[in-house]
């Protein structure tokens, strides 16, 4: 989604984002393809290339955005098919899980509920806490 700000300028914060996309029903048929730097999981093309496709007469703001946020929902349905699900349903965290439109749609297309939380950074505070620990900043695990 940074491509979203700083190269594309379609918006100018990510905050936009949810608003942008919740102006229309749908992507308005366009679809949109995320490999700035190649195709990974779980189909692995370093030589793709993103793509916008599906654009018409009536494509607005809106449609791209709404796109781009679904094209990340699709990739995650992607690799979660190859995962075994969980009863208490998908774990997300992240400041993308913050947009309630991306959990909505990978809740749908998946059929889970999607569970975030408290401190969507949960990923990052425990990066912070093992790599503190590592260095003996602190002691969490003692």
């Amino acid at each position: 989604m940074v491509c979203l700000r700083d190269n594309i300028g379609l918006i100018n914060d990510f905050n936009e984002i949810e608003s942008l996309a919740n102006q229309v029903e749908d992507s308005g048929g366009v679809y949109f393809v995320p490999a700035f730097q190649g195709l990974f999981a779980p189909y692995w093309d370093l030589n793709a290339s993103g793509l916008f496709i599906g654009l018409s007469q009536f494509t607005q703001k809106s449609h791209l955005v709404r796109a781009m946020l679904e094209s990340v929902a699709f990739q995650t349905t992607d690799i979660l098919a190859l995962m075994k699900p969980s009863r208490s349903g998908l774990k997300v965290d992240g400041g993308m899980a913050a947009n309630d439109t991306l959990c909505q749609i990978i809740s749908d297309l998946n059929n889970v509920k999607v569970v975030r939380p408290a401190k969507i950074e949960a990923t990052a505070l425990g990066c912070a806490m093992i790599s503190g620990q590592t260095l003996s900043l602190f002691h969490v695990f003692d």
